[in-house]
């Protein structure tokens, strides 16, 4: 059976990006699954499941990245990875766009 692959576009809109801490999160997260996980800032690809390799995406808030899963679960895994940064922000505050900032 080939592997599927599942992909999807999320925006880092926790306030302080990804830090240390929030990586750690995603490389956690990434890491419960077999499938391959792929992240790109657009410029850069990286791999998912390495706290090194996450913290040269360099990803400020307002940043967009692509996550690429490729292997059994990776729905499941783009699924989680996406609730882990855009739902739950990494346990941390929302980022505010300066003009929505200053209403």
């Amino acid at each position: 059976m080939a592997d599927t692959v599942s992909q999807s576009e999320v925006e880092i809109r926790n306030a302080n990006g990804l830090h240390m801490r929030p990586a750690m999160q995603f490389v956690d997260t990434a890491s419960r699954f077999t499938s391959e996980i792929k992240v790109s800032n657009g410029k850069t690809e990286v791999n998912g499941k390495s706290i090194m390799h996450m913290a040269m995406l360099a990803a400020a808030a307002g940043t967009k990245l692509t996550i690429t899963a490729k292997g059994p679960d990776s729905q499941q895994a783009i699924e989680a990875l996406k609730d882990l940064v855009e739902v739950r922000l990494f346990d941390e505050v929302a980022w505010q766009p300066k003009e929505k900032a200053a209403e």
